[in-house]
């Protein structure tokens, strides 16, 4: 992928992400990747590429190390640690906040799978940098004690045919005070893997970013 690489010292090891800025832009979306997941994710690099060709800033982090994605492959032990994956995730919030090439930019998350959890968490903890979230395949139940707290307008985008995941972000949307929508993308399980259907996810992803980073970020 295109980008520059930085690297963010957090919890005494260091996470290793691409940054991409087209034109400079001030507006920023942070990846939480999910369950197994790393920068690597050639789902989220898609959606990061459409993000980028639509003006917006991506930045793509790991929130493991590699030895910690080792033991995560062998065990699933830390996927659905969200504790640990925001705080990570919040470390990567703040390195954007102080970096020079960064610190004016308004930020977004967009989480997949167990990633959505943590990026609800982080909005929780950075309510006042997080301006928006993007949920894809998510799982917000992992981070529902604090969803009624959260501020950032989110959306929630499920495949139709993930029908327990569906069911666990309607439940977690009805729980929401924010401002939120949930969008089911016909004919798509939990991977959107089926034509087409990845391509909704990001044109999605983009339009929501734009309307709340974009627009106040000129």
């Amino acid at each position: 992928m295109n980008g520059e690489e930085i690297h963010i010292s957090v919890d005494h090891i260091t996470l290793q992400g691409f940054l991409s800025r087209p034109g400079g832009s001030n507006a920023m979306v942070i990846f939480a990747h999910g369950s197994g997941s790393s920068r690597f994710s050639t789902r989220n690099q898609y959606v990061a590429q459409i993000l980028n060709e639509g003006g917006l800033g991506t930045l793509l982090c790991d929130l493991l190390s590699s030895e910690e994605q080792l033991r995560d492959e062998q065990d699933s032990s830390l996927r659905f640690d969200i504790t640990l994956l925001s705080r990570r995730l919040c470390a990567i919030v703040d390195w954007a906040k102080h970096a020079s090439i960064t610190q004016q930019a308004r930020i977004g998350l967009f989480g997949a799978s167990t990633g959505a959890a943590a990026a609800i968490m982080t909005a929780y903890e950075r309510s006042e940098e997080i301006k928006c979230i993007v949920s894809r395949g998510g799982r917000p139940d992992l981070a529902k004690n604090v969803l009624d707290a959260i501020k950032a307008p989110t959306l929630f985008i499920i495949g139709e045919k993930d029908s327990v995941v569906l069911d666990l972000n309607e439940a977690a949307a009805a729980q929401m005070k924010a401002k939120h929508q949930v969008v089911t993308i016909p004919g798509a399980t939990h991977l959107f893997e089926e034509p087409g259907t990845l391509d909704q996810v990001s044109h999605l992803a983009c339009t929501w970013f734009k309307r709340y980073l974009i627009k106040h970020s000129q």
